[in-house]
């Protein structure tokens, strides 16, 4: 017996619900349905104000969305005590992270509480950590690549060489940014481009 789908539209990409805010509560939902320690998330729809859904001991719950409108100065950053928490968090070995909460006072932004699914409880303690000699090493990679892009640029390139340097150009401003084998990928088309 064969299933038979419905005909899908290609997407329009002025009107991609990807860039629709009515579509954030679908969104919410299918990374609430991706948690191990949610057992059952309702459908939701776009435009829906509330995402129901119960934990693995049956209880429900009700998350309700309110719209905030951030300071248009408000820059968007993504905090490291927050990533740890929640992709430690998100890793199915650990059932429970947070970050420690004092009875009162303000909240540690040093210290994460993260509990595995075999019951090991951890303290994590975050610290700065700079690194002069890497730092300086990082440095100077994302300098030979915006070397290669620039190299590109003034030899009269195609649109394809053109893109090729714009990519460049982007990887050296965000380096720091970029995960390992991106960087190493970046660093090998600067030297094929060095030995043209």
């Amino acid at each position: 017996m064969t299933t038979q789908f419905p005909p899908t539209d290609l997407i329009d990409s002025d009107k991609s619900p990807l860039a629709d805010a009515d579509h954030d509560p679908v969104r919410i939902a299918d990374a609430l349905r991706s948690s191990p320690h949610i057992t059952f998330v309702a459908p939701a729809a776009p435009g829906d104000e509330t995402v129901r859904f119960r934990d693995a001991e049956g209880t429900g719950y009700q998350l309700s969305l309110t719209t905030v409108n951030p300071a248009p100065e408000a820059k968007r950053v993504a905090y490291p005590w927050d990533a740890v928490a929640a992709a430690i968090g998100n890793h199915p070995h650990f059932i429970r992270t947070a970050l420690d909460q004092p009875p009162f006072g303000p909240l540690n932004l040093n210290a994460i509480t993260a509990i595995t699914r075999t019951g090991n409880e951890y303290t994590l303690t975050l610290t700065a950590a700079h690194h002069p000699g890497l730092d300086q090493e990082h440095a100077h990679r994302a300098e030979d690549i915006a070397y290669a892009a620039d190299r590109l640029l003034a030899s009269n390139p195609s649109d394809s060489e053109r893109a090729t340097a714009e990519l460049l150009n982007y990887m050296a401003a965000t380096w720091d940014t970029q995960d390992q084998p991106l960087r190493k990928h970046a660093q090998a088309l600067a030297r094929a481009l060095r030995t043209q």
